[in-house]
Order: C-alpha cells, then sequence, then structure tokens
C-alpha cells in the first residue's frame, strides 16, 4: 500500500514540473508570433554617392546621399521639348542605374550603346514592363529630357533584390532620358479596316 501512493506521488510531481516548463519556457507564443508577422523589413542602408567611373556619354547621377527616401523622388534635370510620355505611348530610353547603398552602377544602356525600346502592352499592370518606379516616374518626360528617379524599395525589387548589385529592401538612383516617344496607338472607327484605307488613291481628274 505505501509502494502504491508512493508511484502516485512521484506520478503527480512529474506532471506538475511538467506544466510548470511549459508555462516558463513559452508564456506568450502567440504573441511572439503576431510580433515576428508585423515586423517591418530594414532597408539596405544609407544612400552614398556615385563610387564608378561614368560610361561614355553617360549624365552623372546626382545621388541624395544620406537617408534613402520613403516615396518616389522625381526631379527634372533638363526639361524636354520634343514628344510627351503618357500612357498607352511606347518613349525609347537610355538610363544610368545606381544602388543607394553600395553607390555602384548597375545598369547602363550607355555602357551597352543603346537605349531601350518601351512598348505599351494593355495586359501589363502599369503598361510597360518594368519596375512601379519608371511606370510613374516617366509619366509627361518630353523628348530631350533628363530626369533624376529616386525609388525607395517597394517601387523596385523589395525584399527579393535582382542579381548581385540590388540586394534585398535596396533603394534605386536613376537618371533616365527620353529619345524618342512613339505615341499611343489610336483606332478611327469610321474608317474600314482594310488594306484600301491604307493607299493613297490616284486622282482622276
Amino acid at each position: 500500500m505505501r509502494t502504491q501512493r508512493w508511484v502516485f506521488g512521484i506520478g503527480g510531481l512529474l506532471v506538475a514540473i511538467a506544466v510548470a516548463v511549459v508555462l516558463v519556457v513559452k508564456p506568450f507564443d502567440d504573441d511572439d508570433e503576431a510580433d515576428v508577422e508585423t515586423t517591418a523589413p530594414e532597408a539596405a542602408g544609407d544612400c552614398v554617392a556615385l563610387a564608378d567611373e561614368l560610361p561614355e556619354g553617360a549624365p552623372d547621377v546626382p545621388v541624395q546621399v544620406g537617408s534613402p527616401p520613403t516615396e518616389l523622388v522625381i526631379e527634372d534635370l533638363v526639361v524636354g521639348e520634343g514628344a510627351e510620355v503618357v500612357e498607352g505611348s511606347s518613349p525609347t530610353m537610355n538610363y544610368i542605374g545606381v544602388s543607394c547603398s553600395t553607390g555602384k552602377i548597375f545598369d547602363s544602356s550607355y555602357a551597352a550603346g543603346q537605349p531601350i525600346p518601351l512598348t505599351w502592352d494593355d495586359t501589363v499592370p502599369g503598361g510597360w514592363a518594368v519596375i512601379a518606379g519608371w511606370q510613374q516616374g516617366l509619366l509627361d518626360m518630353k523628348v530631350g529630357g533628363q530626369r533624376l528617379l529616386g525609388i525607395p524599395p517597394d517601387l523596385a525589387y523589395a525584399e527579393t533584390g535582382s542579381g548581385e548589385l540590388i540586394g534585398p529592401n535596396e533603394t534605386l538612383w536613376f537618371v533616365v532620358e527620353a529619345v524618342e516617344v512613339a505615341p499611343a496607338a489610336t483606332t478611327d472607327s469610321t474608317v474600314p479596316a482594310t488594306t484600301e484605307t491604307t493607299t493613297a488613291a490616284t486622282p482622276t481628274s
């Protein structure tokens, strides 16, 4: 009888110890998970001045040194006088891009020796297949104009980054130049869509 009471006593003691350990080790598990989910990702770092030599023909990139911008920066360096970049148009752009935290040039059409054409596509969010900072920052530029864009991570590559020179949560600085703008395509519903309408008629008199 004494042996049975001793076994029950030991069993009860072990259960009590187990409960105490659980309460001490993980008393606020749910709250901890909530804190992790709501923590904002850290920025890549403050912006530093351009650290690379410019490609031939490229404009300077006047990076705004210090705390990276949290909203899109748009600053016209040269105001153009030609055709305007609008929704639906297809601009051809020269550009040079610099990573905020390193000052390194990560891409440049000047180094490639060729501007890039952007074709408007109604099936693509934003119209052009580029980062959101470009989709917003190119609008209302005119041919011949140069513009500084400071693009925060949420309008660029966010937490994923891109390649070796654009890390996670990296702010990007660009100088973009509008070389040419093809106007938005228009459809005249009053003209039949036949090959005859695209050929000039020969006067009969």
